[in-house]
């Protein structure tokens, strides 16, 4: 029985194909064991959002080498795409996207000799088919990710993942409604509906993001959905008020903004403005009572003045955010942006970062002070110690984690808590 250690990098995509992978593997009488010394096979599912991805992908295939000289060394995923099969020396097996369905088979040629080089790349952007895989368990006990589709047909001057993923391609709701079941069987009460670019579910198919939410809400078991980043042009009144109509429906909608500035924004191709996307976030208000709102934005984009940083900053506070992940811009060579002028000096995007970054935890601290006194609904998940006494914690329908004291044992329960304190908010 040969030993495989997996090891994931990057987003909840990448997660769930690592996931569907060890799947593959244990059913097919591998060995899953953790990633360290020891394993017959390591497989890391590589990243390139940014040079840091790329980065990181190369360190843990050279830790993965120098744990076992005489493992195979598989590099999946979007930094080998993007990069080929000749990624980096250390690898012996390349294998790109929509190409992990066939790990066992890749495997097994590799063991036998019949393995060529340049097999485990596909031309990612000129085919349609969505990739089949499938999990009937997570690593988490009580919220299961799931792929709905995958690629994008975007083009934001400043990504390279149109390039490592393709096109859009959706997967088929049967599919998704049938994995849902499963895991409603297994014990799961939360499904978080994910992708590349999910807003795009469907424009394959025919089919669309609303009608999958509301075929996945009649699920028998499934008590909570909760949606990836959303485009914030997905959100109409039609959408916002179908949703409030779901009571299943988490109101906590993660909205990629990227920069509070028209001329940025048209810079990065995003092809709405800010005023368009200030509209989004109202009609979510208007229909959630208090819905968590968070999003994504980048500083230091090429060009990005004092000015257009100041109009950036001044419209994120005026959209009073739950939370916001600060992105410092990262050159992607491939990619328009990489080749524009005034590129912004490091310095200047870490104090523009730092900027932001405070302006998130004012607002994330605002947010939360007003739960308390509250009585919240909380999916239970694990327990922590906090202040030298055992919590209890799990996540509101806002993705809050909060803590209450005790050792019940109340994992995948739903309850009530009670918030008489800040140290129930826990991060």
């Amino acid at each position: 029985m040969k030993k495989v250690a997996l090891h994931n990098l990057g987003c909840k995509v990448n997660a769930y194909e690592t996931e569907a992978m060890q799947e593959l593997l244990a059913q097919h009488g591998y060995e899953i064991v953790p990633f360290e010394e020891g394993a017959d096979v390591y497989i890391i599912n590589t990243c390139t959002v940014t040079n840091m991805a790329d980065r990181k992908s190369r360190q843990m295939l050279h830790r993965a080498r120098k744990m076992n000289p005489s493992a195979v060394i598989v590099a999946a995923g979007c930094y080998v795409q993007a990069r080929g099969e000749d990624a980096d020396d250390c690898i012996d097996i390349v294998i790109g996207n929509n190409r992990k369905k066939d790990l066992i088979r890749i495997l097994e040629e590799y063991e036998d000799g019949r393995w060529e080089t340049g097999e485990g790349l596909l031309d990612i952007d000129h085919t349609d088919e969505y990739e089949e895989l499938n999990v009937s368990r997570t690593a988490e006990h009580t919220r299961a990710y799931i792929k709905v589709q995958d690629g994008c047909n975007q083009f934001c001057s400043y990504c390279i993942i149109p390039y490592a993923r393709g096109r859009v391609r959706s997967r088929k709701r049967e599919s998704v409604l049938a994995e849902v079941r499963r895991l409603a069987e297994g014990g799961y009460k939360e499904v978080v509906l994910t992708g590349i670019h999910l807003s795009s579910y469907g424009v394959d198919t025919g089919d669309d993001l609303l009608r999958l939410i509301e075929a996945v809400h009649g699920t028998d078991g499934i008590e909570r959905i909760r949606l990836g980043s959303l485009e914030p042009r997905i959100v109409t009144e039609e959408f916002a008020q179908a949703l409030a109509g779901l009571p299943k429906i988490c109101p906590h909608f993660h909205l990629s903004l990227q920069s509070g500035c028209n001329a940025t924004l048209k810079r990065m191709n995003r092809r709405y403005t800010a005023e368009e996307y200030f509209e989004k976030c109202e009609l979510l208000r208007r229909y959630f009572r208090d819905p968590a709102l968070t999003t994504d934005v980048i500083v230091g984009f090429p060009g990005e003045t004092d000015a257009e940083f100041e109009e950036s900053r001044a419209f994120i506070d005026r959209v009073d955010f739950y939370e916001t992940h600060v992105f410092k811009y990262s050159k992607r060579e491939g990619t328009k942006a990489a080749g524009m002028e005034d590129q912004v000096p490091d310095e200047v995007k870490t104090a523009r970062s730092s900027v932001l970054l405070e302006l998130s935890r004012r607002k994330q601290a605002a947010y939360e002070e007003k739960l308390i006194g509250t009585t919240v609904e909380v999916l239970m998940e694990e327990t922590v110690m906090r202040g030298g006494e055992l919590y209890e914690t799990g996540h509101t329908k806002e993705y809050v984690k909060i803590g209450r004291k005790g050792s019940e044992n109340l994992t995948n329960k739903v309850i009530n808590v009670e918030i008489e304190s800040p140290l129930q908010i826990i991060h």
